[in-house]
């Protein structure tokens, strides 16, 4: 267990609200993908309490869940594109509530970073080019190289779309508080913003404008279905996951904050990966809530990006996912719950709903 520092963290303290989402504190739950739904895609009891423990904290982002079957990658993630996985999420969505928090769904496709064998229907993988993420894929065979995905053709993209588009309706009527967009980590709306996964010629590559587009599309989209008050995108500006490359990051992010901007968006979800220019270039850019998850920070630290001004949120990642009462831990400057990370994905209620909770 580590001890917490003594510096101040009362700026988390206060009530804020992201859009029509309404937080009791500036601490919310990044999300994790934890490999524990059923084969249906369909999230379970056990998912209900593991979020449910967690109800402290001010806002609650799951795990991604995959809008289509093209969307999933890995085994064992959830869906939101069907009525049954809808259903799912309502059930946690109102044990998060009861609890006191708010619940918005991650909407996760993960484009090239996939395996057929992990998906139901068995298709190769869709993605901005027919060019493969270096590395393998986790299947119940063991891993596998990534294959070559099919280059997405325009009518691919119209029906991603609207793929995000319904599961965001299926989320919010099932009684989630709102979706965050996952535009970071590798995943397909990233392959399209980077220079080595998007080789295209047309109007959804090239130039930045090209790269950006079907990020802004999206989250049109998805206002439009549910209000732009209950929609996040998130971003990793950087971050090389998936086999990502961005040469031109410093413009690139700007960019896409300006073009996002306009929506009016309940927040953007900002992976820090340490360029602090660009921190703050996208912060004086972006017009509402900043959610800011800087990576590898301890609690005083990001409590700091608040008091700055440099985030109205921040997101807590492993720290939540191994302290069912992060919140009372901190107020209470008690020693945390190290994660067991070899239960992160996949397996029982074993570092998952059995972390220990504090003794006073």
């Amino acid at each position: 267990m580590t001890d917490l520092a003594t510096a101040t963290v009362d700026h988390l303290w206060s009530p804020t609200q992201l859009g029509r989402i309404a937080l009791t504190n500036r601490v919310a739950m990044a999300p994790m993908t934890r490999s524990r739904a059923t084969s249906d895609g369909a999230v379970t009891d056990l998912t209900g309490t593991y979020y449910a423990q967690r109800a402290s904290l001010g806002m609650l982002i799951t795990e991604g869940a995959q809008p289509s079957e093209d969307g999933q990658g890995y085994l064992a993630t959830p869906g939101v594109h069907t009525e049954e996985q809808a259903e799912a999420w309502g059930r946690v969505a109102r044990a998060v509530h009861e609890g006191g928090s708010s619940l918005v769904v991650q909407l996760m496709h993960v484009g090239r970073v996939a395996h057929p064998s992990n998906t139901p229907h068995g298709r190769a993988p869709l993605a901005p080019s027919a060019i493969a993420a270096r590395g393998d894929m986790f299947t119940a065979d063991g891993p596998q190289p990534m294959p070559v995905p099919v280059e997405m053709t325009h009518t691919d993209i119209d029906q991603t779309i609207a793929d995000f588009r319904r599961a965001a309706r299926l989320a919010v009527d099932a009684g989630a508080d709102g979706v965050e967009v996952h535009g970071a980590n590798g995943y397909l709306l990233q392959q399209f913003l980077s220079t080595n996964a998007n080789h295209r010629t047309d109007g959804y590559g090239g130039d930045i404008a090209g790269r950006v587009r079907l990020s802004v599309e999206v989250a049109a989209a998805i206002a439009d279905e549910i209000g732009a008050d209950r929609v996040g995108f998130r971003v990793s500006p950087g971050s090389p996951l998936g086999d990502i490359e961005e040469t031109d990051v410093d413009v690139l992010y700007p960019a896409l904050v300006r073009a996002l901007a306009p929506l009016g968006l309940a927040y953007l979800h900002v992976v820090h990966l340490g360029d602090e220019a660009l921190l703050r270039t996208i912060r004086a850019a972006w017009p509402s809530g900043i959610v800011l998850n800087r990576a590898g920070a301890d609690i005083e630290r990001r409590a700091e990006d608040v008091r700055d001004g440099l985030a109205d949120v921040v997101s807590v990642g492993a720290l939540a996912l191994a302290n069912p009462d992060l919140i009372d831990r901190i107020i209470a400057r008690a020693p945390l719950n190290e994660p067991d990370r070899a239960t992160f994905y996949g397996g029982d209620e074993r570092g998952y709903t059995d972390y220990p909770r504090l003794t006073l």
